[in-house]
């Protein structure tokens, strides 16, 4: 009974100081996380091969000039500066944070000479007398941390750090598939540019041809006439593409920031025909691996942190602070014993009363994360949308690359005939040059389609993840 009551008044006092504590108002109705696994692509949609891009997806194109751009660009590209610059401020944080966890220990050192008053508080000796005071001292202070306000902060800077370091992936592949398409259109355009050549110069033969025949008064001036016209078109088109080379070109320059003499040994290769390397079924659990959807994850966790320490700022807060150290008025007496220090003394901290800064903070917290919470969800729907376009594009562009074939094959025997029935005596020069320029359009148009595969190819890599993997992020377990 007499521990009862001796126990009653400290008891009483905590449950007042606890009552007084700021409430924790509740969550009205937070958002919902949009179940990834859920998100699926329509069962239509299927591809021809098994398996998921490489790292280093470019590299199955086995051109060796490609390679090496992409190299140099993710070496020092200047679109990967803010990115990096990114990860450094999260670094700087996540210090920043780390730095309240655990023991505080400071070094305090202090010298200072004084006159005391002769008529004030202290008598003589000490009244109207010099002394010199020297001071050294160890300060420690220790934070409990006991509802994981600290911890919190520190798990929040994490999942800032490791948010940015996703960034940082996402532009490296962004980076890689831009330059990638921009080299496929550039290569496209040389390739393009050697057939529309060849079709020039058929077109100048056929004109030539016209004028022969005119001359011998088998053929009327508006035959030439055309012929021309037709050839006009053709240098137009070659104009045209010519411009688009050189913006290509410069396009790719700045990918790399690099000067103008950089692609200066940039030369025209044949594409290789690679396999498509993508999986056949486009489910979630693809594309959790595009970084932009990592980053949005990080984003949200480090939100959700956040208000784990916005909350634990109602609870009280109890710090040990102490210090040991030598004081004393003769320096030859400091490192004496008796001129020893020593302090010890808990600090508890008590919100009392304060909910209107500590509920601001809070909602702004979960504001943030509410969000969060939006952009990832977006995240999802829009991942899903851009793996189901680029996907139906490739797959339109095959259809289109197998019509063409049949096109580009049917000229070029309409071209072998035209070629016999001359040979036999069957058919002039003019039936077999309108062969051969009916086939260089089939081709070009093949190069065209070509081209454009290989950018649907490229888009549809980046909007699964380029082969993305992420790196074991920061460790949480300290939440």
């Amino acid at each position: 009974m007499k521990i009862q009551n001796r126990l009653a008044p400290p008891l009483l006092l905590a449950m007042a100081l606890l009552a007084g504590c700021a409430h924790i108002r509740p969550d009205p109705h937070p958002p919902q996380r949009r179940d990834a696994a859920t998100a699926l692509l329509p069962a239509d949609i299927k591809l021809a091969r098994e398996g998921w891009p490489e790292a280093q997806w470019w590299t199955a194109y086995h051109d060796e000039q490609l390679n090496a751009l992409i190299a140099r660009a993710l070496a020092g590209g200047p679109t990967l500066e803010v990115a990096a610059a990114h990860i450094g401020s999260a670094r700087s944080a996540l210090s920043r944070s780390a730095a309240d966890v655990g023991v505080d220990i400071s070094g305090y050192a202090n010298a200072n000479r004084q006159r005391y008053s002769g008529t004030g508080l202290f008598p003589a000796p000490i009244g109207g007398a010099w002394f010199t005071s020297e001071t050294l001292r160890l300060d420690l202070r220790y934070d409990f941390d006991w509802w994981g306000k600290n911890r919190a902060q520190v798990a929040a800077a994490i999942g800032a750090l490791n948010a940015d370091r996703a960034a940082y992936a996402e532009a490296e592949q962004l980076l890689a598939a831009s330059i990638a398409q921009s080299y496929f259109r550039l290569q496209g355009g040389w390739a393009r540019m050697a057939n529309l050549e060849q079709l020039a110069g058929a077109q100048e033969a056929l004109v030539r041809d016209k004028a022969r025949r005119i001359a011998r008064g088998l053929a009327t001036a508006d035959d030439q006439r055309a012929a021309e016209a037709d050839l006009n078109l053709i240098r137009k088109q070659q104009a045209q593409l010519d411009a688009d080379i050189g913006h290509e070109r410069e396009a790719l320059r700045a990918l790399l920031g690099a000067d103008s003499a950089a692609l200066a040994d940039l030369k025209p290769v044949p594409a290789a025909d690679v396999a498509h390397a993508l999986p056949a079924r486009l489910g979630m659990e693809l594309l959790a691996r595009r970084p932009d959807l990592q980053a949005a994850r990080w984003k949200l966790e480090a939100s959700l942190s956040t208000i784990d320490a916005a909350k634990a700022a109602f609870y009280p807060d109890l710090n040990l602070s102490g210090s040991v150290g030598l004081d004393t008025v003769k320096v030859e007496n400091l490192l004496q014993a008796a001129s020893r220090t020593l302090y010890l003394g808990p600090t508890l901290t008590l919100p009392l009363f304060d909910s209107r800064r500590l509920d601001a903070r809070l909602d702004s917290a979960r504001t943030a994360r509410d969000e969060r919470i939006a952009e990832y969800n977006q995240a999802v729907v829009e991942a899903v949308r851009d793996v189901a376009q680029d996907a139906l594009q490739l797959r339109g562009i095959e259809r289109q690359i197998v019509q063409q074939t049949g096109a580009t094959d049917a000229a070029r025997a309409q071209l072998a005939s035209a070629r016999a029935r001359v040979d036999r005596g069957l058919a002039d020069n003019g039936t077999l040059l309108a062969a051969r320029m009916a086939l260089l359009k089939q081709q070009d148009a093949d190069l065209y389609l070509r081209q454009v595969q290989r950018l649907a190819e490229v888009a549809l890599t980046n909007a699964l993840g380029g082969g993305y993997h992420e790196e074991a992020p920061l460790a949480t377990v300290i939440k």
